[in-house]
């Protein structure tokens, strides 16, 4: 079974904001296959046969307890990490095998408690702030612009992992180098 992890924080304050693309992307995948999201102490979680989605309910900056708990109750190590990424621009996606952690707290979390940098990630621009704090940035709604290029993205992630599912890592990127162009000029 392969786990997805959406990071992001819990609760309607933070719904819409930059810092829960990974919830988003992993609500439209579980959307498309119906699943449904039930409750653990540090996260929500939903499955099938195939796929376990994690929506850590840590807070973004302890995202690692939730990663860990559910990697040693389900006793995978095939997992994947869907992230914001503000020194990405709005709607571009970088993959990764391994990294470093960009300054991000939820992925730095993750590497802490596990002890490596050695696990697969979906960077998802968010674009960066012009002259805002780093935090309110992160923690603002998608502006109007964002807001309708964000069913495209939406779309397009979730491609992405229905391909992570249903193969491997490395078909997943090559699919992506395949369909970034088309893909990338409509934003």
């Amino acid at each position: 079974m392969k786990i997805i992890f959406g990071l992001g924080n819990p609760g309607k304050r933070y719904q819409k904001n930059r810092h829960n693309i990974g919830y988003l992307i992993v609500d439209k995948f579980a959307d498309l296959f119906k699943l449904k999201f039930k409750k653990r102490i540090k996260y929500l979680f939903a499955e099938s046969d195939d796929v376990l989605l994690i929506k850590p309910r840590t807070y973004m900056n302890n995202s690692g307890k939730a990663v860990l708990s559910a990697c040693s109750r389900y006793r995978s190590q095939d997992f994947l990490v869907v992230v914001d990424d503000i020194n990405l621009p709005f709607g571009e996606i970088r993959l990764r095998e391994e990294g470093g952690f960009g300054g991000h707290n939820g992925l730095r979390s993750i590497g802490t408690v596990l002890g490596t940098n050695q696990f697969k990630r979906m960077r998802i621009g968010v674009g960066a702030p012009d002259e805002d704090e780093l935090a309110r940035y992160v923690l603002a709604d998608f502006d109007r612009e964002e807001e309708k290029k964000l069913p495209d993205l939406l779309d397009f992630s979730s491609s992405l992992l229905i391909k992570y599912v249903e193969s491997d890592f490395n078909q997943v990127l090559d699919l992506y180098s395949i369909l970034k162009k088309s893909y990338s000029e409509k934003f």
